[in-house]
């Protein structure tokens, strides 16, 4: 008599996938915002495995602030290196870690509580069809002070991104701090370019997509974003930055009138002339003649990528937008927003959304 035993129990199912997470700050002269940074990367639901601090050659006491928190929290490491801006420092941060998740976190944002754990979600998820570059989520603008200024900043249209189309044609708005980064993605397409100090966030996650790589959005604010004067977002070098990296997507994406298809007049010149008549708003409101010379000479350079209606405008109203005193005249009279609408930009809105820029 043979018996057969049957084993009734239910077949295990795999261990879910945990991924290990690195959260990368760059530091520089930092000292007011740090702290604030740093707890909110403390209070995660799910703590990154490394918190890897860069001192990106500070000459404040920030680095001191971390290290007296290394002291207490010893997953923290402050490590440093002469500066060499942001993508460098990130680039660093990423080169001196193990983690297979990158967490970015700039040294004046801050992340809310759950921010990695929900980020983190969509790597885990084993039904996934395609390689996941990175997630990134809403987020919330603060001022300096860290006082709400808008909830959910960011508007739902054009995310997540599925077409080089919603990645040309205006700011991509994924922000470094509101994201989570596949390691092997980035190192993929060698990480920030460190020539950028602005845009370099587009450039990096235009390459990922561009490699294949898939993201997931998540319309939920994770992050806070904090906007004020001496911000990044708000400097002269944003602007060289935005010309150097329009110039790069110039170069990658002429016009193809064989296909239909003018990435250059009807995408990239548009997108930036937009940004850049912003900054002419910016340099006639605050008084600024030095970032009128500066994006007039951008606005002359984009001139021959335009359609014809806007060349026209455009090569007009040149003359007067290098004449400061002018310029000023106009804006006190509102008819250099006129002007902005002729162009097509929008007129003074272009100044308001020209505030929503990464660093």
């Amino acid at each position: 008599m043979h018996l057969h035993v049957v084993d009734s129990r239910r077949p295990r199912r795999p261990a879910p996938i945990v991924l290990t997470v690195a959260a990368i700050i760059p530091l520089h002269n930092g000292r007011a915002f740090i702290e604030a940074a740093l707890a909110s990367v403390l209070a995660q639901t799910r703590r990154p495995d490394e918190i890897v601090v860069v001192d990106d050659g500070s000459v404040d006491d920030g680095p001191a602030l971390v290290a007296r928190l290394a002291a207490s929290h010893p997953e923290i490491r402050l490590l440093w290196k002469p500066n060499g801006g942001q993508s460098s420092a990130r680039n660093f941060g990423v080169k001196h870690c193990t983690g297979e998740l990158i967490a970015l976190l700039d040294q004046d944002d801050a992340w809310y509580p759950q921010h990695i754990e929900r980020l983190a979600a969509a790597f885990e998820d084993e039904g996934r069809p395609h390689k996941l570059g990175w997630s990134y989520s809403n987020l919330d603008e603060i001022d300096r002070d860290g006082k709400m200024m808008v909830r959910r900043r960011i508007a739902l249209d054009h995310h997540p991104k599925t077409s080089v189309y919603k990645c040309l044609d205006r700011d991509m708005y994924v922000l470094p701090s509101a994201s989570l980064i596949s390691r092997e993605a980035f190192e993929a397409v060698g990480g920030f370019d460190e020539s950028l100090v602005g845009y370099e966030d587009d450039d990096l996650f235009f390459r990922l997509f561009r490699a294949g790589y898939d993201n997931v959005y998540v319309d939920e604010a994770l992050s806070m974003w904090r906007i004020y004067g001496s911000s990044t977002s708000s400097t002269p070098r944003m602007a060289q930055s935005r010309m150097l990296y329009a110039r790069k997507l110039l170069e990658q994406f002429p016009d193809e009138p064989e296909h239909g298809r003018y990435w250059a007049r009807d995408m990239i010149a548009p997108r930036f002339l937009r940004n850049f008549v912003g900054d002419v708003f910016k340099a006639a409101r605050f008084e600024k003649p030095e970032t009128l010379a500066f994006s007039a000479a951008c606005l002359r350079e984009l001139l021959p990528h335009l359609r014809l209606r806007r060349r026209i405008l455009l090569a007009a109203a040149l003359p007067l937008l290098s004449n400061y005193p002018l310029l000023r005249l106009l804006y006190r009279t509102r008819l250099l927003h006129l002007g902005g609408r002729l162009l097509g930009t929008g007129g003074r809105s272009t100044f308001a959304t020209g505030a929503m820029r990464s660093r």
